[in-house]
C-alpha cells in the first residue's frame, strides 16, 4: 500500500536534467534539406530539429511551461564596453590606451 500523495507534493525537476538521446531515421533527402536549412541558420542539424520541434509544440499549445530555453552552444557573444553618450552633440573621443608591454605611468 502506498501513502496518499498530498497537494504539497509536486514532481521536482533537477536543475540540469540530462538531455534525452533519440535515434531518428530520416529519408536521406529530408536530412539533406534539414542540414542545409540548419547551416543557413548557423545551427547543427540536431539543434535545428530541436528548434523546429519546440516551435511546433508551442504553436500547438503542447510545450510544457517548465521547459527550459534552448541551450546556447558555440562561442559566447563578444561583450562591448559600455559607451557614454556624446555630450554637446560632439562624437565620442577615443580614450588613449597605454602600451600593453609597459606599466602605466604614475604621477
Amino acid at each position: 500500500m502506498t501513502a496518499p500523495s498530498g497537494p504539497e507534493e509536486t514532481p521536482r525537476r533537477r536543475p540540469q536534467q540530462q538531455r534525452k538521446q533519440v535515434l531518428l531515421r530520416l529519408d536521406p533527402l529530408v536530412h539533406e534539406a534539414l542540414a542545409r536549412w540548419a547551416n543557413d541558420e548557423l545551427r547543427s542539424a540536431n539543434a535545428q530539429i530541436e528548434f523546429l520541434l519546440r516551435r511546433a509544440l508551442a504553436e500547438a499549445g503542447r510545450l510544457p511551461g517548465e521547459t527550459g530555453p534552448l541551450p546556447r552552444r558555440g562561442r559566447p557573444p563578444v561583450q562591448q564596453p559600455p559607451t557614454q553618450p556624446p555630450q554637446t552633440g560632439q562624437p565620442p573621443q577615443p580614450q588613449p590606451q597605454p602600451p600593453k608591454d609597459h606599466p602605466p605611468e604614475s604621477r
